[in-house]
């Protein structure tokens, strides 16, 4: 079934038969008019119709329907509906001209009525169809992450250990941490809040973006604790950075990756920017870090890359895009996600 969608082989399927059921019924044209005439006919009937139904699936109906404005929408429908009907009318008029017997057809207004209905009824047909399919399709991803969410569900509950045990532990050690030690305290403190986040913050489904910058936040000042001086890390999120919900722990890989295949130089500077910022209705992520060439394009496409390309397939089919450009320098990746 995905590869039926996939290549638009239902939308083949469909036109195929539309137009060879309209050739058969015209069939006595190659008759009245000739040839030429009989294609002429199904070329401009078909082809019309097929261009109100698709700049209604795929203009009209996201930009004006499912947003509300209604009216817009109407007038767009309408006006394909009328530039149809008067287009096959002035072919009408011509085309029955070769029937002697039809001198009513050639009236400009004779099948205005008929153009405009059967117009009306593709258009509102090749709709629903699409809403069956969008909705057919919705189900079977709603399965797949309800398959993902149980899957790794088991996976954490197998590799679990118990919160208290574990946080107990770490105020344990801290503890034992001599006090003089500032650097050691401060990264088993940074490491105990990005596990408390993971273990109790990201239960639901989505998480306010404030949470997941501050997120970043504290695992990016964790790295630079590892670094020296030489390496040049920044972080910036713009203030409009609110105020909206994102599946948690989905930017994460892709600063982790970047730290993973940091350069070292020891002659000239090594980077890692991460910039979060939201415009035209948009959320925008991108981060990029400075790396050896010798570094191989095999080496950035682990597990963890593959597994949120994969979740951001499943939760925002359609509406994200990930550009990833990897040079012997650098490896930059951008993200945008459409937001509600």
């Amino acid at each position: 079934m995905n590869f039926f969608w996939r290549y638009k082989l239902d939308h083949i399927v469909f036109w195929t038969v539309t137009v060879l059921f309209y050739a058969y019924g015209k069939y006595d044209l190659v008759i009245k008019a000739g040839s030429a005439y009989y294609l002429l006919d199904i070329i401009i009937r078909n082809g019309l119709i097929a261009l109100a139904c698709y700049i209604n699936i795929y203009y009209l109906s996201p930009n004006y329907l499912k947003k509300g404005s209604y009216l817009r929408y109407l007038i767009g429908v309408l006006s394909c509906l009328l530039t149809y009907a008067v287009i096959k009318n002035l072919h009408d008029t011509g085309l029955y001209s070769f029937d002697f017997n039809s001198t009513n057809k050639q009236n400009f207004f004779y099948n205005l009525y008929y153009n405009f209905s059967v117009a009306l009824f593709y258009v509102v047909f090749t709709m629903a169809l699409n809403t069956s399919k969008q909705w057919f399709w919705q189900q079977l991803t709603l399965k797949r992450i309800q398959m993902e969410n149980l899957e790794t569900e088991l996976r954490y509950l197998k590799a679990q250990m118990n919160p208290h045990f574990l946080f107990n532990s770490i105020n344990t050690i801290y503890f034992q941490i001599d006090k003089k030690n500032v650097e050691a305290r401060t990264s088993l403190q940074k490491f105990a809040e990005l596990l408390r986040y993971q273990l109790y913050d990201c239960n639901e489904d989505t998480i306010s973006i404030e949470k997941e910058v501050e997120y970043l936040k504290s695992y990016i000042d964790l790295q630079r604790l590892r670094k020296n001086s030489n390496h040049s890390i920044n972080f910036s999120a713009g203030e409009d950075v609110r105020g909206f919900a994102l599946a948690p722990l989905l930017l994460l890989p892709f600063v982790e990756n970047s730290f993973k295949h940091l350069s070292n130089f020891d002659d000239k500077p090594n980077h890692v920017n991460v910039n979060l910022y939201r415009q035209n209705g948009h959320f925008e992520f991108e981060v990029s870090n400075s790396k050896n060439n010798t570094e191989t394009s095999k080496n950035y496409n682990g597990i963890g890359l593959k597994n949120v390309q994969r979740r951001l397939e499943l939760l925002y089919a359609n509406k994200y895009s990930l550009a990833i450009n990897n040079t012997d320098d650098y490896y930059v990746v951008s993200l945008k996600i459409q937001l509600q």
